[in-house]
């Protein structure tokens, strides 16, 4: 069966430079990320890092650090019904993480990531802090599950260009409710019929079928670290396991496509990469 990816020309993103001139990325590499919009590396993250941000998230978690997002705010599938409410106080996200340790600031300006994402996104990149720049919990009671969505719904840009890091701090498995992303769906184009009010890509059209039935796991083992575009579908269900699921969150955008003004987007500084 061919794949999402597989029925679109494999067109650049736009501000990628050429694959002739690559500093990090493998040739076949930049190739996938261009086709799928998705592209994973295994173990990116030293071990002795890797351990320092867990660190870092279960002292935050125990102590509730805000700024914090709780499940009950988000009203989703699966989330207790308000903050009041058995498991009420089950965290979804710790907010700035980059500032939450020098762990992450850190890593954010290594060479093993910034040369990747340059090959992406050109040579002069930017962290937005108002997006993701988060730590993603799952934990195992009073999780959520997240429907399929594109990260460009509820972010303003000249360009849709935009890469997030995905940084997994534990085991990910289906079972704990790891990633889902449908290749090649950063190049499709949805009319917004195909989107219900929040944005969420509708599973109950039969035109959506065939595009959902493409998906994959995103399956990572501690230090992996997965790439995707902003316009990549993904989605993620509640964790059906004993134990918590971790994951750091960061994204990245070309110094040219800057935020709208008056738009979330907008509304905190951004950090500027060397």
């Amino acid at each position: 069966m061919d794949t999402a990816a597989d029925l679109l020309d494999p067109v650049p993103i736009p501000v990628s430079p050429p694959k002739e001139k690559l500093r990090r990325l493998k040739v076949a590499e930049w190739e996938r990320f261009q086709r799928d919009g998705v592209l994973v590396f295994r173990q990116l993250i030293p071990a002795a890092v890797r351990e320092q941000m867990l660190a870092v998230t279960l002292d935050g978690v125990e102590r509730e650090i805000g700024p914090i997002e709780y499940e009950a705010e988000l009203h989703y599938p699966g989330a207790p019904a308000s903050l009041a409410a058995e498991g009420g106080r089950t965290i979804r996200r710790l907010k700035q993480a980059h500032s939450r340790h020098y762990v992450f600031t850190q890593w954010l300006s290594e060479h093993e990531l910034t040369d990747r994402l340059v090959d992406l996104l050109g040579p002069r990149l930017v962290m937005p802090l108002a997006h993701h720049n988060c730590i993603m919990t799952k934990q195992p009671k009073f999780s959520s599950d997240t429907g399929w969505h594109q990260d460009i719904r509820y972010w303003a840009y000249h360009r849709p260009d935009l890469i997030s890091v995905w940084i997994s701090l534990v085991p990910e498995r289906i079972e704990n409710g790891c990633l889902r992303v449908i290749p090649g769906s950063h190049r499709m184009s949805f009319d917004r019929s195909r989107f219900d009010e929040s944005l969420f890509f509708r599973g109950d059209l039969s035109e959506n079928h065939a595009v959902i039935a493409n998906a994959v796991p995103v399956e990572l083992d501690p230090g992996d670290v997965l790439f995707f575009h902003a316009k990549t579908l993904h989605s993620a269900s509640r964790n059906y396991t004993t134990q918590t699921k971790y994951s750091a969150v960061f994204t990245f955008r070309a110094a040219d496509n800057l935020p709208l003004p008056g738009t979330r987007s907008a509304e905190l500084p951004e950090l500027m990469l060397p």
